[in-house]
């Protein structure tokens, strides 16, 4: 299913999905997992990806404190804030706080001398991984084409579950789904469809929304508008 499909297209250049479509994919979430288990199993595929999965390869290497460092800002926060001393050293054992600012200027000593595209800023309180401002034109320039690309069916199962059960936080996307769902989450929210908010009640655990590019997309005046099934409610 793809946002380039159905009914015409928006001033952003997406164009709807089909409601059925969502309402159908929130509704296999709701299945009990033995009847998730058959169905991945008759199909021998990745639900990610569509593709056979593999045995990964085993590879020998040193692993240090900045290596994981560096692999961290990779990957990066969940919900796409920077990445503190204290959450770094809660992954890095053996390391103090104080010892990350020496790796993050060392790491970026080296990405400067081998001519990098990406440099370690200070954000906030905490550290990102980040284009160097001369390559932001191939950003927007790619951006400008993923705006047309197709959503994969794993992205339409986390949007469907956020528009019917929002607010949501990742955990209960992920344990629905029964697939880690954060990096698709903060797609989503890059592709404006989906919005993050923190409540002020504590654990202030961050829940994400639809938005009103979400309402267009789909031509929704509301979410009341959404189609409800018997299998489909919560």
């Amino acid at each position: 299913m793809s946002e380039t499909e159905n009914q015409g297209s928006n001033a952003d250049g997406d164009k709807e999905i089909s409601l059925e479509e969502l309402s159908n994919a929130f509704a296999r979430m709701l299945q009990p997992p033995e009847d998730a288990e058959e169905a991945a199993a008759a199909s021998d595929e990745s639900p990610e990806t569509g593709q056979n999965e593999s045995p990964p390869a085993s590879v020998a290497f040193d692993v240090t404190p900045r290596g994981l460092l560096e692999a961290l800002l990779f990957v990066g926060h969940p919900e796409n804030e920077p990445l503190t001393r204290e959450q770094a050293v809660s992954v890095i054992h053996g390391v103090e706080p104080a010892e990350i600012d020496g790796f993050v200027e060392s790491l970026n000593e080296e990405y400067s001398a081998a001519g990098h595209a990406v440099e370690i800023v200070s954000q906030g309180t905490g550290y990102r991984l980040v284009l160097r401002p001369h390559f932001e034109r191939v950003r927007n320039r790619f951006y400008g084409k993923v705006r047309e690309a197709r959503l994969s069916q794993a992205a339409i199962e986390v949007l469907s579950l956020v528009a019917y059960s929002q607010p949501i936080n990742s955990q209960t996307v992920t344990d629905l789904r029964g697939y880690p769902s954060s990096s698709i989450l903060s797609q989503l929210v890059r592709r404006q469809l989906l919005r993050i908010e923190r409540p002020q009640e504590k654990p202030r655990t961050p829940v994400y929304y639809t938005t009103d590019r979400f309402l267009d997309l789909f031509g929704l005046e509301d979410l009341n508008d959404l189609p409800r099934s018997q299998e489909s409610e919560p």
